[in-house]
């Protein structure tokens, strides 16, 4: 069976614990990735506090060229990179290559770390005082990442992270692991120098010696509300900066003027691409008006029976199986528990089964309507090929549910009118909006960050916002004397008058 180790410069210790990793679309155990705990962390730290002050202390156009490198790399291994995400995964490959490039993006902006770097100067702020920033690494930042993007996420955090002058400690999910192990690889290969960038792999034993860690100043975390919660609240009793993201249940809001074949071909898309295992899948669809519930649910109907469901490299599948058995049946009784509360099951996916690889983790496409804002499968994220309809009465209807919801991540609005689109947008409670865009990533350049029990800390991930959290920054005020003070106001506060 193929082992998956930690990547660290020095041999790691022998792992007293593994944990398994399965092959989603044929149910078997394909491998097993080795466990870490705080003394394996120690050694990671150490391995970075050797390497790190030489790197802050490299030019920024340098730290450049091994972003540049690595960029290249990730573009020349990109189909590999797909297939190895796909196989632990279970997205399809395509979709797999849409994870890798998302994150390569962020690799592309930090390639201009030189000039976001740069900080700010003002020449005589005061008699003969100038006062300049400057942007300073941290020291060593970690990341802890989530299992349905393995690749994206973690290049979100270490881009910024290494190219501010930062060595970074990754810990992924250990579901799916062997991607960012890969990248870690490239990384070096790339010029960086080993123990810049290391792979710890674990679970909650090494994701508390991370939070205690005192070396460690900084934490990123993507992954469910509860550990996002728990991250950001112990990780600011260790005196760490934390921003850490969570939980979603984003709604897609369909008004009666809507193009209704774009917005079934955008929800099909949004809501089971990746068997819906994405913070921003569009899981609610909201209707405005019961005309325009009955004439999109009648739409939808056909749209999603006709989706195909394959294994992770089938090229014709329009998505694959979810990650874990655990997690199927996870989903599968969300199902369930929609109905016991009274709303009505249009297509079934539970008990879904693909020919020739029956084991495997399957979810049909499902679609739920009339759910209740009171019903617990509306308040709580399923994560799956799942797609609920809640009819609202008015506009108002549709801007409340989810400016009310306790999820925050993202929420689309699917109209002609450009007012009411305006409106929503400065209206709503929700953190990243697209209008007439199902699924709101912001681009590189941006910034990523939802708000409520979506997002906790107030600093967001990548672009100049994610600079800010990896880095601090230093104010200098100086003056140089020439001699002719008599130090009479020098029992007052300075002022530049």
């Amino acid at each position: 069976m193929r082992q998956i180790d930690h990547f660290m410069p020095t041999a790691s210790p022998t792992a007293a614990r593994k944990h398994q990793v399965w092959n989603p679309s044929t149910g078997e155990i394909q491998a097993e990735v080795a466990l870490g705990d705080a003394a394996l962390l120690e050694q990671a730290i150490a391995n970075a506090k050797k390497v790190q002050p030489e790197w802050a202390a490299t030019n920024p156009q340098k730290r450049a060229r091994v972003m540049f490198r690595f960029k290249e790399l990730i573009e020349a291994n990109m189909q590999s990179l797909a297939e190895l995400l796909a196989s632990e995964h279970g997205k399809v490959v395509d979709d797999a290559k849409g994870d890798v490039q998302r994150g390569l993006e962020v690799i592309e902006f930090a390639c201009g770390i030189p000039q976001v770097m740069k900080g700010e100067y003002t020449q005589g702020a005061g008699p003969g005082i100038d006062v300049y920033s400057t942007r300073q690494p941290l020291g060593i930042g970690a990341g802890i990442t989530p299992f349905n993007f393995p690749a994206m996420i973690p290049m979100w955090m270490f881009g910024m992270a290494i190219a501010a002058g930062n060595a970074f400690i990754l810990k992924p999910s250990e579901r799916d692991p062997s991607v960012p192990v890969r990248l870690a690889e490239l990384f070096v290969e790339a010029g960086a120098p080993e123990g810049l960038l290391q792979v710890v792999h674990g679970d909650k034993e090494m994701v508390d010696a991370i939070i205690e860690h005192p070396d460690i100043p900084a934490i990123s975390f993507v992954g469910s509300s509860d550990i996002a919660h728990y991250i950001y609240s112990k990780g600011a009793q260790h005196s760490k900066r934390v921003q850490a993201f969570g939980g979603a249940k984003n709604h897609g809001i369909v008004m009666p003027d809507a193009d209704l074949d774009q917005v079934v071909n955008d929800l099909a898309g949004a809501a089971f691409g990746s068997a819906g295992e994405r913070c921003m899948a569009l899981p609610v669809v909201v209707p405005v008006g019961e005309d325009t519930a009955e004439r999109l649910k009648e739409k939808l109907i056909p749209a999603i029976n006709a989706l195909r469901i394959g294994v992770s490299n089938d090229p014709d599948a329009h998505y694959g199986p979810v990650v874990t058995p655990e997690h199927k049946a996870r989903i599968e009784q969300w199902i369930t528990t929609a109905e016991e509360e009274g709303s009505e099951i249009v297509i079934d996916g539970r008990g879904f089964s693909l020919q020739g690889h029956e084991k495997g983790f399957f979810v049909g496409p499902t679609l739920i309507d009339r759910v209740t804002p009171q019903m617990t499968s509306y308040q709580e994220e399923i994560f799956g090929p799942v797609l609920q309809i809640v009819r609202a009465n008015d506009f108002e209807d549709a801007v409340r549910l989810p400016s009310e919801h306790q999820y925050g991540n993202g929420v689309a609005i699917f109209t002609r009118n450009g007012q009411a689109a305006r409106e929503f947008a400065a209206r709503v409670n929700v953190g990243m909006v697209g209008i007439n865009v199902p699924i709101p990533v912001p681009v590189s350049y941006h910034s990523f960050g939802g708000w409520k029990r979506s997002g906790f800390g107030d600093i967001d991930q990548y672009g100049t916002e994610g600079l800010s959290f990896w880095t601090k920054n230093k104010k200098v005020t100086q003056r140089w004397p020439d001699g002719g003070g008599d130090g009479s106001n020098a029992f007052i506060i300075p002022t530049m008058g």
